[in-house]
């Protein structure tokens, strides 16, 4: 009986040691993550700086770099609070610096959305291009392949343009066949869902948070909150699969990422109900 007991018990310290490995491997690629985007716009960076290097522009160009760094130190609040930090110390201090950053991040996710939202709104209009496109070699001309994804106009890839090439008027000197600025359009599009997404599906968790310290969540308000989260986790999901079928790797290893992230972190929170319910705090 007593080795039982003890097979029992190191299956269940192998099963966490397992579950807080991939739980903290899925973090360390998220972050991982922050300096690939910031790689990645860089690059888009040079192509599409149109309206200078203000403050807003920044946010706009490396909307995807600011957003998955705020949404990784918020994560980590959220892993602190669900799974860390006993709830008998969330106060005082450690609760007011743990939500002075949450606010800082929050505000720069907004940030980032609206950036989201600028990206969109680039390609909203378009019009022919001012001449035909080798006639335009001069090394200014850029030419959009997808999304976030430009080369230098030149004598080879002047031609594969032809006569229906757009000139992309929210940038700087931009040409773009019909089909590729239709599909970055989709794409800028798919960004301003999946943000908007996460920032409801992050004020749903702060309200169960705050709710959770203060006793527990009521079981008909819960449902509701569920209910939510379920549409919301699967316009998340969609979102990824997209990506995925579109060919954009990054964003698509980003979004699956980040989805097993919060995996866990709802799993935290589910944890913290049943504590909860077992102390008598919720009733059952």
């Amino acid at each position: 009986m007593s080795n039982q007991a003890n097979s029992t018990t190191s299956s269940h310290s192998i099963g966490r040691a397992f579950y807080r490995g991939a739980k903290y491997l899925i973090y360390g690629l998220l972050t991982l993550n922050v300096g690939l985007f910031f790689q990645e716009e860089l690059l888009s960076a040079q192509h599409a700086l149109s309206g200078g290097s203000d403050l807003s522009s920044l946010i706009q160009l490396f909307s995807s770099t600011l957003d998955t760094a705020a949404w990784v130190v918020l994560l980590l609040l959220f892993e602190l609070e669900t799974a860390v930090i006993p709830d008998e110390k969330l106060v005082g201090k450690t609760k007011w610096l743990i939500h002075g950053v949450r606010i800082l991040c929050g505000a720069a996710i907004v940030s980032a959305c609206l950036g989201y939202i600028g990206e969109w709104e680039v390609f909203l209009v378009s019009a022919p291009a001012p001449a035909n496109p080798c006639e335009l070699v001069d090394g200014t001309w850029s030419v959009l392949l997808d999304f976030d994804k430009f080369t230098t106009l030149t004598p080879d890839n002047c031609v594969a343009l032809g006569d229906s090439a757009l000139q992309v008027t929210g940038l700087s000197y931009v040409l773009a066949t019909p089909a590729a600025f239709a599909s970055a359009y989709d794409l800028a599009l798919v960004d301003v869902v999946n943000g908007s997404a996460w920032i409801l599906v992050v004020i749903l968790l702060e309200i169960e948070v705050r709710l959770q310290l203060r006793g527990g969540v009521p079981g008909q308000f819960q449902w509701l909150m569920n209910g939510f989260k379920v549409v919301l986790y699967t316009t998340l999901a969609l979102a990824a699969i997209y990506w995925g079928i579109e060919g954009d790797f990054l964003d698509f290893w980003d979004a699956a990422l980040w989805l097993f992230a919060f995996i866990f972190i709802e799993l935290n929170v589910f944890a913290w109900q049943q504590e909860l319910k077992s102390q008598g705090e919720v009733s059952p």
